[in-house]
């Protein structure tokens, strides 16, 4: 497709022909509308991160917001939640892919997450094909047939579809906009928006775009979220308050302000989900500098410690105060099916978890495989019984208190050769999976995403800045990682699928090695994501 650059609107790549359908030029003008009116708010708000890492970087304890005590204090609700987000009991998340689309909606879940953010790799045709997917997976004509003869359709009953658009901080460079990247958040909630509107409000029900918002770190960011809202559906015609977001709570920041999110959305907010994994990298990046909140390794950082239990707790009280409902957190495990051993220990911990999470008065939780879905279900359904929620559990016994937050103290908590190599490992293999288009990637029974490589990485930047003495009586160093990075590289080197090693390895040093931390992998990493896979060989 080519636009006139007379409208200030150009591709600098061409429309995968399975995209055309999605990416009309219509659409196209939509997000430009909302970029050129919205984006400069955007800037403002990313610009005022950096100033809120500085007060960090200088000592200062984030806490509850004074100016905004009235709000916390206030009796308000968030609207009530439509018939298709009234029982969140089990949702499950994936890639905006055909097979796993189907698979996903199939699966007996409540709510299918599909992701345009952590566990896609935003490479053109991903984010546009999505786009395409999404499109049919609404008109219910998603299909799909593998080479090995299998066919794939959507059942009668399906998942209630949620859509997750990518993060304030990313641009989408292929489409540009008066001269500049058009934002990638506009840039997915504007396609996705415009095409779908109409055809979810004809069901009737209640049924209409319902999105999951990422990465915020401030109410402020929730208040522009809801302004393009306002703005969209005014530009399209139907009614305020169509739109429902739940929004991911997966900021140290964040949690400071979730009253203050649910209220700024309250027109447009289901509810907040404890985002967990993005949470551990939140605070390992926002505290980077401070020893006395260096973490273990990152097995060791369960939703038991105490700053996670803190959060999670508040999560729902806030939540259920406001009439919104607070979903759990991701089980990460991929049943194996060569392994009863590992999948026994591994499904048990999964209920473990999940029993935890219900009776802490969640109404719903996460999970990243369709076999963990039953799982969830028996958890959740011996808790709710018939009811679609518990959110009338008000957990009054929980109190606002900034030091629980922020309790970064892990019992018997140690970083060990094991977890150094663990990160380096997963990191390497994440990068280097990601690099060739696949952002949900199986690694030792674990589905790994971006927000579990971030931890890996940004611990490892963490350790050799403060020189942390690992379990062998040694000081984790530049050195240690550069050996350790170099035999993982030698362990992965065999594999023939691993054509972009060496890329991953050299992305891995910059962000490891580098003087400044990098506030996201994806923001160097997008820099090679669209090369033509030439790999020079992975580096020693």
């Amino acid at each position: 497709m080519a636009l006139s650059t007379l409208e200030g609107i150009e591709l600098t790549e061409a429309v995968p022909r399975e995209a055309e359908a999605a990416l009309t030029a219509d659409a196209l003008q939509f997000v430009a509308r909302l970029h050129r009116r919205f984006n400069p708010v955007r800037e403002t708000l990313l610009a005022r991160r950096a100033e809120r890492q500085a007060a960090l970087d200088a000592g200062h304890a984030p806490g509850f917001l004074k100016e905004t005590a009235s709000v916390r204090a206030g009796t308000w609700s968030v609207a009530e939640s439509p018939a298709p987000l009234m029982d969140r009991r089990v949702e499950i998340t994936g890639p905006v892919e055909r097979k796993m689309m189907i698979n996903a909606l199939n699966s007996g879940a409540k709510v299918f997450m599909a992701d345009f953010e952590d566990s896609l790799s935003p490479t053109w045709p991903n984010v546009a094909v999505g786009q395409a997917n999404l499109m049919e997976a609404v008109r219910r004509t998603l299909t799909f047939d593998s080479p090995d003869g299998r066919a794939y359709r959507l059942n009668d009953t399906i998942a209630t579809l949620v859509v997750r658009p990518r993060g304030w901080h990313l641009v989408e460079p292929r489409m540009v906009v008066d001269g500049g990247p058009v934002s990638a958040s506009l840039f997915d909630f504007g396609i996705y928006f415009f095409q779908n509107v109409h055809e979810l409000m004809k069901r009737g029900g209640g049924w209409a775009p319902y999105f999951y918002l990422p990465k915020m770190e401030s109410h402020l960011e929730a208040r522009l979220w809801n302004d393009v809202f306002i703005a969209a559906q005014d530009m399209m015609g139907v009614p305020r308050g169509t739109i429902r977001a739940t929004v991911l709570i997966e900021t140290i920041l964040a949690a400071f302000e979730m009253d203050e999110i649910l209220y700024e959305l309250r027109e447009h907010a289901s509810g907040l989900n404890a985002g967990r994994w993005d949470y551990i990298f939140s605070m390992i990046k926002k505290f980077r500098n401070r020893s006395d909140m260096v973490l273990p390794d990152r097995g060791q950082v369960t939703m038991t410690v105490p700053f996670m239990r803190a959060y999670t707790q508040l999560l729902v009280k806030t939540c259920h105060a406001r009439g919104a409902h607070a979903i759990g957190g991701m089980s990460a495990f991929i049943p194996s099916r060569r392994d009863e051993a590992v999948n026994t220990r591994a499904l048990t911990q999964v209920r473990e978890d999940k029993q935890r999470e219900a009776g802490d008065g969640f109404d719903g939780s996460w999970v990243a495989h369709p076999d963990l879905v039953p799982v969830v279900h028996e958890v959740f359904d011996a808790v709710l019984g018939t009811r679609p929620n518990q959110r009338e559990r008000l957990r009054e016994d929980v109190v606002e208190n900034a030091a629980a937050v922020l309790d970064a103290r892990v019992p018997d908590g140690r970083v060990t050769v094991a977890g150094v190599r663990l990160n380096v490992s997963v990191a390497l293999q994440y990068l280097e999976s990601w690099l060739r288009g696949s952002g949900a990637v199986g690694i030792n029974n674990l589905m790994e995403d971006t927000a579990t490589a971030e931890i890996s990485r940004a611990q490892l930047w963490q350790w050799i800045r403060h020189g942390v003495t690992l379990d062998d009586g040694t000081a984790m160093t530049a050195d240690t990682y550069r050996t350790t990075r170099a035999a993982e590289v030698a362990a992965l080197r065999h594999r023939p699928d691993m054509t972009r090693l060496g890329d991953a390895a050299r992305l891995l040093d910059d962000l490891v090695l580098g003087e400044d931390f990098a506030e996201f992998l994806t923001l160097p990493g997008a820099l090679l994501l669209d090369g033509d896979g030439a790999d020079q060989g992975a580096t020693g």
